[in-house]
């Protein structure tokens, strides 16, 4: 496996460069890359963890975290999954997404995560241990999907 270097930060603890960084990599992907005009800026990053990514000094993939309640009720939440697009195909959003859970489960002592995921995606976040819950909806414009995972005892 390639040496990603991961870093987790709260909103406050975020440097002028890091949050410019992550903000310029979400808006490359969500709203350049998807044709996707949203509001990325919720009010939402305040209380949320944010993973930030790095191969080579750079910032590659991020995601951030919600806590228990914030977005559904008695679950944390991983939104905004992003791997930029130079390094997508690397199979890196696998370890992302685990050390994703593994924070959540860890810091929140939950025993769900539940996600908004982007439609085109389930067969990957299935294979990361969600289930689909519900049908398909529309988020901002694109075709999402609820998923959860259930922390085991194993």
């Amino acid at each position: 496996m390639v040496d990603l270097f991961f870093e987790v930060r709260k909103f406050g603890e975020l440097t002028n460069i890091e949050l410019y960084n992550l903000l310029k990599l979400r808006s490359k992907v969500f709203v350049q890359e998807q044709q996707c005009a949203y509001l990325d800026l919720d009010d939402k990053d305040q209380k949320s963890l944010h993973v930030l990514v790095y191969f080579q000094n750079k910032l590659v993939a991020y995601a951030r975290i919600l806590p228990v309640d914030y977005a559904y009720p008695e679950a944390a939440s991983i939104g905004r999954v992003i791997i930029e697009e130079a390094y997508r195909g690397k199979k890196w959003g696998y370890p992302l997404i685990e050390f994703c859970v593994k924070l959540c489960f860890k810091k929140y002592d939950c025993k769900k995560i539940t996600i908004s995921a982007q439609e085109h995606l389930k067969a990957f976040y299935e294979k990361c241990g969600f289930t689909t819950q519900g049908e398909t909806y529309l988020e901002d414009n694109i075709p999402h999907i609820k998923m959860n995972l259930i922390k085991t005892d194993a």
